[in-house]
């Protein structure tokens, strides 16, 4: 593991978890307590952003879980530093010998080799195309990609060859790319979700602390709309008790913005990420957190997390049936209803050999 790089201090910026909890997978866990800090009183160090080579020797990565519409993933990055409270990523760190909380927004693994090992695969033999998501697990276009740029190029890659990509973010570095995304989309080759939370700016600050804000978000599906390339809203996940009543808002607002579908992830607390959202739900909104936890428990059969395919995404019982029905109402209120046209297949043409070797077909 080579370390790459290192950004600007915090900045100002706050982290999303709190602390670093316990790693399931380690005998011995290490409490580092602030320099210089009161005892009683938590602070926080500013902490930097440390960029490490990731030197994975693929990169695309098979889904085979039936709730997922999508076969083929590719993330640039593990690890993000957006630091969403929430996020269901942050245990996949604890397999790196890391810790979901802070290590997981402050210790990012990056690909730099990975539109090389993209073009790779797409090169073999028995690959059929199919759309791409980019990216399935952390977001490809979290704050360090502005400098690393591993996601441009792996569009770069794609659209040299004609292979449908379908990107899934919450940041408007997004738009950096927009003269390619616009080429993707006259060729019909691309989509694109965002994921919208909640409208309410202090709230978001707060639980997504360094991703972008819900107007800079909005004003992105305008223009990537504006420029021909399909949007759809993805309020995930929800959180029941919280943010569950601004899903109408939420839903006018990207309809308003061109948005021509919608879909929703409910909660849940896998892991240490119960541990990391508890402790910021209980420390920034604890008038909310025994609703929150009632309305958590009541969409996931008393307990905090759901791992079973089918309902892991939407919960179960009266409350997610609710969520549901109103879900449907608002989208067809605001058109949001829609079903985006399937991404064309048909232009795909492997990536040309590096070595100048002539395939046969």
């Amino acid at each position: 593991m080579v370390k790459l790089s290192s950004t600007k201090t915090n900045g100002g910026k706050q982290r999303g978890a709190g602390f670093d909890p316990s790693n399931r997978f380690e005998r011995i866990h290490i409490e580092m307590e602030p320099e210089g800090s009161t005892p009683g009183v938590t602070a926080l160090p500013i902490l930097r952003t440390e960029v490490f080579h990731d030197e994975s020797r693929s990169v695309v990565t098979e889904n085979k879980s039936p709730d997922i519409g999508f076969r083929f993933s590719l993330n640039p990055y593990r690890g993000c530093e957006h630091g969403c409270t929430y996020c269901y990523a942050r245990p996949t760190h604890e397999t790196l010998g890391m810790s979901a909380g802070l290590d997981f927004e402050t210790k990012i693994m990056a690909k730099p080799e990975a539109p090389k090992l993209l073009a790779d695969f797409l090169r073999r033999p028995n690959y059929v195309c199919e759309p791409i998501v980019l990216s399935g697990v952390t977001d490809p276009y979290q704050p360090i990609e502005r400098s690393l740029k591993i996601t441009r190029q792996c569009l770069e890659v794609m659209l040299e060859c004609g292979q449908p990509v379908e990107l899934i973010s919450k940041n408007r570095l997004m738009l950096r790319d927009l003269d390619l995304l616009k080429e993707f989309a006259r060729r019909k080759l691309v989509s694109v979700s965002l994921a919208i939370t909640t409208l309410d700016e202090q709230l978001q600050h707060e639980m997504e602390p360094r991703a972008s804000s819900p107007l800079g978000r909005l004003d992105m599906m305008k223009q990537l709309t504006a420029a021909g390339i399909p949007v759809r809203l993805l309020i995930a996940p929800l959180i029941p008790g919280l943010t569950d009543s601004e899903v109408p808002s939420i839903m006018k607002a990207a309809s308003l913005c061109g948005a021509r579908s919608a879909g929703y992830v409910m909660l849940r607390l896998p892991y240490a990420v119960k541990d990391i959202f508890l402790d910021w739900l209980r420390r920034t909104y604890p008038r909310s957190f025994p609703r929150v936890i009632s309305r958590i428990r009541e969409i996931r059969s008393g307990q905090l997390n759901d791992s079973q395919f089918g309902t892991r995404m939407t919960g179960t019982g009266q409350l997610s049936e609710t969520t549901a029905k109103m879900f449907r109402v608002f989208a067809n209120k605001y058109g949001l209803n829609n079903v985006i046209s399937p991404l064309d297949c048909s232009q795909f043409r492997p990536p040309s050999d590096p070595s100048g070797q002539q395939t046969l077909f």
